[in-house]
């Protein structure tokens, strides 16, 4: 094994494959950077350019991509309140707080430290242990992975500061949003209402691009005041941003707490980076001592949301690379990318190709590092955009939103879901209701109803096994112990407001 490990390392080492490692990344940032494309339309793009390369290169950009991808989604959601990807959703919560108070420089600071070393944790768990925890994800059944849907469901409890029944109603209507178009499992269409449109759903990107950006953009025009301002002074200089170790090291546990949650989500098979984001997030909150801080730009939210969605990046490879099982669309694109070189996802792909997968994972630590040094040299730059004058910078905003949205199926129709999204998180934040609930209820909510009817066709549509699976049983408790708790809390902010 270390003598395929050493040649597999090897084999990156020159300067062909360490330059096409550079550039992967380097575009994945730049589509990641970019509201509506993100890695998967990155690896979509660039696939078919790996076919005349060789095994080792071909692989070694799209995991380039992969990585600029997902870090890249971070940049806007810091500077402009938008999530560059769906696994950077919970990065605006304080990362756009933090900019707005001149922290920008040091919300990129600790993304690029703690992203690097989540990605760094997750990817040592791919190279050692990733056989171990496949085999246990693959026995997972629909009763479990129901349980831990719902679980993860309640979080929407912890995000619905001020009215736990608005957070309720707000969640309600994301699961609602994301029973259009054609059911799982049957594919019967349902609540398209004769227009063809509707009969694909409604499509993740331009749901979330228009909760965040489009919202954002109606909030700030409708204020003269944020219109009229011109700029945000801050510091991007590392000199300059009065950072410490120690500063850094109060985030370890944090840290370390995220990383693990981004790995355990990132290998669920349909989970992915967005929900590990909201979940650290979310328990990163619940863990504070000052949870009031979060939303107004505390770091730990920030450390919680980056170092997840990187963790999660070898967490969902594990089941890719072990038994052929790819958890999100990009890990689905790169088992095309594997198999256009001749290789099988599986578990006898590191007995047949042992030298190619470890030069893929060497590639993958490669590409983290570039990941870090590109962003540092980058950060300059980026934060020159809190300095141009809103009043140029939201229609910029708008129109790359609107290709965003366009981009991704080639569909119109997505561009107007984007506006109609943009009008309903407006509506919803001067009523007061939370629009973090929205996100959660729909990216979860498809989830949810895969594996309840899995389930129920497993059992003959039976519901008891829902309750008597061990590990489905503990989610279940953990759930209803999670709302209670949330209802005491609730109840005690309340009399303590009287």
């Amino acid at each position: 094994m270390l003598e395929l490990i050493e040649t597999g390392f090897l084999s990156i080492l020159n300067i062909e494959t360490i330059v096409i490692v550079f550039i992967g990344v380097a575009l994945g940032l730049v589509f990641g950077a970019i509201p509506g494309l993100t890695a998967v339309m990155a690896i979509a793009i660039c696939l078919p350019i790996t076919f005349g390369m060789t095994p080792i290169n071909g692989l070694s950009l799209l995991m380039g991509l992969y990585i600029g991808g997902v870090s890249g989604g971070f940049i806007p959601s810091v500077l402009l309140n938008i999530p560059g990807t769906p696994a950077s959703i919970a990065s605006t919560f304080d990362g756009y707080p933090m900019a707005q108070k001149g922290e920008a420089g040091r919300a990129f600071a600790l993304t690029i430290v703690f992203s690097f070393l989540a990605g760094l944790l997750s990817l040592l768990v791919l190279i050692f242990i990733s056989p171990v925890l496949a085999s246990v994800a693959i026995q997972l059944s629909p009763f479990e992975y129901f349980a831990i849907t719902v679980f993860a469901l309640t979080m929407i409890t912890s995000l619905s500061d001020g009215s736990m029944l608005k957070g309720l109603i707000a969640g309600m209507l994301g699961i609602s949003l994301a029973t259009v178009g054609f059911a799982p499992i049957d594919s019967y269409p349902r609540f398209t209402f004769g227009l063809p449109e509707l009969e694909a759903g409604f499509n993740v990107l331009p749901v979330l691009i228009g909760l965040f950006a489009i919202t954002e953009i109606l909030k700030t025009s409708s204020d003269r005041k944020q219109i009229e301002t011109k700029s945000i002074q801050t510091a991007y200089r590392l000199k300059d941003l009065g950072l410490s170790f120690s500063y850094f090291f109060k985030q370890k546990w944090n840290w370390l707490r995220s990383t693990a949650i981004g790995v355990i989500v990132g290998i669920l098979p349909g989970l992915g980076g967005s929900a590990a984001n909201i979940i650290s997030y979310v328990t990163a909150k619940n863990q504070s001592k000052h949870p009031e801080t979060f939303g107004k730009g505390n770091p730990a939210g920030v450390v919680a949301a980056e170092s997840s969605n990187n963790a999660a990046i070898g967490g969902a490879l594990v089941p890719l690379l072990s038994i052929g099982i790819p958890g999100d669309g990009v890990t689905a694109l790169l088992v095309g990318g594997l198999m256009l070189h001749g290789l099988n996802p599986g578990p006898l792909l590191f007995e047949q190709n042992g030298e190619v997968m470890y030069g893929i994972f060497a590639a993958l630590l490669l590409a983290n590092a570039f990941m870090a040094l590109l962003l540092i040299i980058g950060m300059r730059f980026f934060i020159r955009v809190l300095h141009v004058p809103r009043h140029v910078l939201l229609p910029i905003i708008v129109v790359l939103c609107v290709i965003g949205a366009f981009g991704v199926n080639n569909r119109l129709f997505d561009a107007l879901v984007l506006v109609l999204c943009g009008v309903i998180g407006y509506i919803f934040a001067k009523l007061k209701f939370p629009v973090m609930p929205i996100v959660l209820g729909f990216i979860l909510g498809p989830i949810l109803e895969t594996n309840l009817r899995r389930g129920l066709m497993h059992s003959n549509g039976d519901f008891l096994p829902f309750v008597t699976s061990p590990i489905a049983t503990a989610f279940l408790l953990l759930a209803a112990g999670s709302f209670l708790m949330a209802i005491h809390k609730n109840r005690k902010r309340s009399a303590t407001v009287q």
